[in-house]
């Protein structure tokens, strides 16, 4: 019964998750698109309007067909895995790592099948950097806190259940 109350936990934060990112793109979308953009530090940081028909740095552009299957793909996969993160708190970091990088990929999927692009807006002006969203910054911390997980806080036993198939 626990196991299921904690399902149901992490999935109401992953919805939690999802409904943020959308709810700023709307917004952004609402108070942004055909408006100049919103400076937070001058020649620093800024809000920019765009619509993203590709993946990370505007690769793969206008292959939203591929890009959706690679994410369903991705997902799947996330989520067979999360049915493998052995029980106990002491593997709450992989859960949460594991909510956050699905809830960016769901993000992220609902704007390529519903629109037909992702809303990007966050830009870093003084290195050009590319612009990305709040679902971005989901998979981006995920990954970062993967690697910290795997590499400096969890023994190679203790996130081997990563890197194998479970035979039933």
């Amino acid at each position: 019964m626990k196991k299921w109350i904690n399902y149901i936990l992490y999935l109401l934060m992953v919805a939690v998750l999802v409904l943020v990112d959308q709810l700023s793109k709307v917004w952004m979308s609402n108070n942004l698109k055909g408006h100049e953009n919103i400076v937070w530090i001058k020649n620093v940081f800024e809000l920019e309007y765009l619509e993203n028909t590709g993946a990370a740095f505007s690769s793969f552009m206008g292959k939203q067909g591929f890009l959706i299957t690679i994410t369903v793909i991705i997902l799947a996969f996330v989520l067979y895995k999360w049915t493998q993160i052995p029980e106990g708190k002491r593997y709450f970091g992989f859960r949460f790592t594991f909510a956050l990088l699905v809830a960016g990929a769901i993000g992220n999927l609902i704007d390529r099948t519903v629109q037909g692009y992702v809303v990007d807006f966050f830009y870093f002006k003084p290195i050009n950097f590319p612009r990305f969203n709040v679902a971005d910054c989901y998979v981006c911390v995920s990954m970062v806190l993967l690697a910290i997980l795997i590499f400096f806080v969890y023994k190679d036993e203790e996130s081997d259940f990563l890197f194998h198939i479970r035979k039933k």
